[in-house]
């Protein structure tokens, strides 16, 4: 460890390791210590010699050569071989009287005569080379002070630049300091680096910008820039995600266009199913009832075992006509609102009971309610609501009948309700209708409930999860 005391009485100590101690007030109790290595600017953390000049700049033997040091500013100049320094390890550091400072190295002896301060000028910067993608670029042999490239792939987007300043005193050292503009939001700390690396850059416009900074804190009036842009890869450029847009939406729509023709051909094959039931089958069963009443009136000249045959094939004709007739509304696209299902069963409803002259109570939802039934829904729900009205009329000697019939969300609810004489459900097995109702309940994801007891009435409720079924819709 070299020690060195100057003019002030200020102790400087030359550490191999740590670089320079600056020692205050040695006779105090307690003397202040300040610290200064490569973080301060100097150009390494091995000093082997300390001296001093006349203006009080302390000059520094290290392991990079001599570093001159101005305790007042804090600035460092550097002086190498490039300034005329011997070659070698520096050994000692000696200022004369004359001003003449005498540096020996292990390869000779350098005289140096400081100089007082001198007003410095900006440095300037320039470009000395570029590489796109591992490729050298054209660059002036002399430097230059901006470049536009052209626009670069998304493959080619790694970067490395080489940039120098130009110091005009002795022993300047010259730090740097750059900003990609389009991705660094300030100058970057400065350091003695000449060359940065972009390693890949996303898409984007750039502006990268480099500036030189001497001892004094000055920077480059105007720094040296490349502007360049990096286009996005084949995927994220407009034209490739307008046209994938276009595709999809053409995809789309012609999903769209056959789901609707598809829609339309059923609903068209529906109404000619319709209207063929409507026009043949159902004609012929019709003329199958009327011709059967004739012949019964013709032929059956009292003899009730002759006329009972044709009153059977009457009867048969007409339930087929009856469920031809549901069956045919059933399928009918034209008949799929809820509206059109309670105006069927209330007609149904009407004509059982008026018959028999039994009072009714039918409660519907509301009518002002639009909504679409599918065909499953409407032909089993109506067989539901048919048989338990059938079943009341038929055999519960009822003198009244409440039914009430409810849309609610996705759900629709019937109950048919009757005073009558009810049964003991623990001693009579259920009939085929009931297991019928049951069976189409179950089929439409609903449960159907039989409330009776001998002697206070049936109660029938059937509830359906419409919207499960998927056959529901809001409009």
């Amino acid at each position: 460890m070299d020690i060195y005391t100057d003019r002030h009485g200020t102790v400087w100590l030359a550490s191999s390791r740590s670089g320079l101690l600056r020692l205050d007030n040695p006779g105090a109790e307690r003397p202040t210590f300040t610290s200064y290595t490569t973080t301060q600017g100097l150009s390494s953390n091995v000093i082997l010699a300390v001296t001093e000049d006349l203006y009080g700049r302390i000059y520094l033997g290290t392991g990079q050569g001599l570093d001159q040091f101005d305790p007042a500013t804090g600035r460092v100049r550097h002086y190498t071989t490039a300034d005329g320094l011997a070659g070698g390890k520096i050994a000692a550091a000696f200022c004369a009287r004359d001003g003449w400072l005498w540096i020996g190295t292990s390869q000779g002896l350098s005289r140096f005569l400081p100089e007082p301060e001198r007003q410095s000028l900006p440095p300037p910067v320039l470009l000395t080379g570029l590489r796109i993608a591992g490729a050298a670029q054209n660059v002036s042999a002399i430097g230059e002070t901006e470049l536009h490239l052209t626009d670069l792939s998304a493959n080619a987007s790694q970067l490395q630049i080489d940039f120098v300043g130009l110091g005009f005193a002795p022993g300047e050292s010259l730090r740097y300091q750059y900003m990609l503009e389009g991705a660094d939001h300030d100058w970057s700390a400065p350091t003695a680096q000449r060359t940065v690396t972009y390693p890949r850059l996303a898409s984007g416009r750039y502006r990268f910008l480099v500036r030189a900074m001497n001892a004094d804190g000055q920077v480059s009036t105007t720094p040296a820039a490349i502007t360049f842009r990096v286009l996005p890869p084949l995927w994220l450029r407009w034209w490739f995600i307008a046209l994938i847009s276009l595709v999809v939406a053409g995809t789309v729509y012609s999903l769209y266009s056959y789901r609707v023709a598809r829609l339309l051909e059923v609903a068209n094959m529906r109404t000619r199913i319709a209207t063929d039931l409507h026009d043949d089958i159902g004609a012929n069963l019709t003329r199958i009832s009327i011709l059967s009443e004739v012949a019964k009136q013709r032929f059956g000249n009292g003899d009730e075992s002759r006329a009972n045959p044709l009153e059977s094939i009457a009867d048969i004709a007409r339930e087929s006509v009856t469920s031809m007739s549901d069956i045919v509304w059933a399928i009918d696209p034209e008949r799929d609102s809820l509206r059109d299902l309670t105006r069927k069963m209330r007609q149904h409803a009407d004509e059982v009971f008026t018959l028999r002259n039994i009072p009714l109570e039918f409660n519907a939802p509301d009518s002002d309610r639009n909504l679409k039934l599918g065909v499953d829904i409407r032909r089993d729900f109506l067989l539901i609501f048919k048989e338990a009205v059938n079943n009341a009329a038929r055999h519960s000697e009822c003198a009244k009948v409440q039914i009430d019939f409810h849309a609610e969300g996705s759900f629709l609810s019937l109950t048919v309700s009757d005073d009558g004489i009810g049964f003991d459900p623990e001693n009579l097995s259920e009939g085929h209708g009931l297991k019928s109702m049951r069976r189409r309940a179950k089929k439409l994801g609903g449960t159907l409930r039989v409330e009776t007891a001998k002697g206070q009435g049936t109660c029938i409720n059937a509830v359906i999860p419409a919207m499960k079924a998927g056959t529901l819709l809001t409009m």
